[in-house]
């Protein structure tokens, strides 16, 4: 599903709170400011915060890269196993008419 947002409007709304933080009493109240001038979700933005503090090392979790990678591998890993069962298929067949006894 593609994201409502392009890469460029999630940096932006991640640096603004993190830049206008310390004018609000918490994290939460600039993460609501932002989110309501930018017009999205404030529990988009605050998984986004989130998700950049993994990026940068400062929280522990799967980075953007790695999930990405792994969303590539399983996608590979099913196309072969879809490729192993079409060879399955087509090996008992063959086999089935080669077989020089009619059954």
């Amino acid at each position: 599903m593609p994201s409502k947002y392009d890469q460029q409007i999630r940096e932006k709304a991640v640096r603004l709170v993190r830049d206008h933080a310390e004018d609000y009493p918490t994290e939460w109240a600039a993460i609501k400011a932002v989110s309501g001038r930018l017009g999205m979700n404030a529990e988009t933005l605050r998984k986004w915060l989130r998700q950049a503090e993994v990026d940068a090392g400062q929280r522990p979790g799967v980075t953007s890269g790695e999930s990405a990678e792994i969303r590539a591998l399983k996608r590979k890993n099913a196309e072969l196993e879809r490729t192993i069962e079409i060879l399955k298929a087509a090996t008992a067949f063959f086999t089935r008419e080669s077989d020089p006894l009619p059954r």
